[in-house]
């Protein structure tokens, strides 16, 4: 694997390490500070809510800047963001730290195309190794995060998670510092390609771009609304801070450690076959957490999400990639990027309504639907998939 890859690796791995740091303290910090149980979760959501926001913008601007300083001025948001939230902390302010977390969301949204820009970086026939193996910097990020979480909190004499953000702070500034070594060649696009290129909604109702859209929607804002509210659902069930991010540091693990033999299910096996493994893997998920609430249960339940989160979008992000032509690449990996984390934040405002006024096993219940309309739309476009993907060999 060439360098540029190693260190788009490196830097994703510390973009995780900041979203688990998040993960970890974000609705703790929504129960200590908010004004209502229904708005737990808002810091989460204005996170997802700026990284959906930055989803269009950030793919349009890299092909003005090119993506070495688009990244750039991601980690630099994020910076901002994080300066944010320290001062918020400081002086109590909840939504004041709402808009710090937004702006977090920003550089997040950003950071979202390092695995496309590892795409770019080397061969076709590399692509799902590139990808799983920017995405195995999320193993990194399964240990570092958690435990940056546990032992920030003794940084600085708050209750607050003051210390978390100093932190995610200095991961941002590594990450600039390492993006500095990155040599990327931006593609020139001709004008007679731009001129060529197909319209938006042309590329989005071809079936291998539904396909990929909707696993990617489905794996992330499933996944993410059961991550998102798991904390909240242990401490109500009498587990402390540690057993808690405990069972995040398993479940990124879940996440991200199976990268490493992800690209090699997808050869053997083929896309749609992993994408529909992944979802299986999320339905015993939900059982699990149907049927008992020990620490037994969030730990295996929140790691089978992570595994099938990881063989669905690996496998979403690589098919999405096969849907547009170089002069498309700005306007695909745009509307694909916008519409998986706009799901992804509706996903994110609505976890803790369902958490405090439906429940823990009923938040579940109703994700069993969402998984099964995604299996149903492989079924149903599964011969044009396959089609289009031998004609593109």
């Amino acid at each position: 694997m060439n360098i540029t890859v190693i260190l788009l690796s490196l830097c994703q791995a510390l973009l995780t390490t900041g979203n688990v740091l998040l993960i970890s303290v974000n609705a703790l910090i929504g129960q200590q500070l908010s004004p209502s149980p229904e708005l737990i979760t808002l810091p989460i959501a204005m996170q997802f809510v700026g990284l959906m926001c930055a989803t269009i913008p950030a793919s349009l601007v890299m092909a003005k800047i090119g993506r070495k300083n688009g990244f750039y001025l991601g980690n630099s948001i994020g910076i901002a963001g994080a300066l944010c939230c320290i001062f918020a902390l400081q002086q109590g302010q909840f939504l004041l730290f709402c808009g710090g977390t937004f702006l977090l969301g920003i550089g997040i949204g950003f950071g979202t195309l390092y695995r496309f820009a590892a795409v770019e970086a080397c061969a076709d026939e590399h692509k799902s190794r590139a990808i799983s193996f920017v995405m195995a910097g999320g193993v990194i990020a399964a240990v570092l995060g958690p435990n940056l979480a546990i032992s920030s909190r003794s940084w600085l004499d708050d209750s607050v998670f003051t210390g978390a953000f100093i932190g995610l702070l200095l991961l941002y500034v590594t990450a600039l510092i390492l993006l500095s070594f990155v040599r990327m060649t931006d593609v020139v696009v001709s004008p007679q390609h731009r001129r060529t290129s197909r319209p938006i909604v042309e590329i989005m109702l071809q079936p291998v771009f539904i396909v990929a859209v909707t696993i990617g929607m489905v794996s992330y804002a499933v996944m993410n609304l059961i991550m998102t509210v798991t904390p909240v659902a242990m401490a109500r069930c009498g587990f402390d801070f540690s057993t808690a991010a405990w069972v995040i540091e398993w479940h990124v693990l879940g996440m991200f450690l199976p990268s490493f033999i992800t690209p090699r299910l997808i050869s053997r096996f083929g896309l749609l076959s992993v994408m529909l493994l992944g979802a299986l893997l999320m339905l015993f998920c939900i059982l699990l957490n149907l049927h008992g609430v020990s620490q037994w249960h969030f730990w295996a339940a929140l790691f089978l999400l992570g595994i099938g989160w990881n063989f669905m979008f690996i496998s979403a992000t690589q098919l999405v990639t096969s849907s547009y032509q170089t002069a498309e690449k700005s306007k695909s990996q745009a509307a694909n990027e916008f519409l998986v984390f706009g799901t992804v934040t509706i996903s994110a405002f609505s976890s803790g309504w369902l958490e405090s006024t439906l429940g823990w096993q009923m938040l579940n219940t109703l994700m069993i639907p969402v998984l099964v309309w995604a299996v149903l739309v492989i079924v149903v476009f599964r011969k044009a998939v396959v089609r289009h993907l031998a004609e593109a060999k």
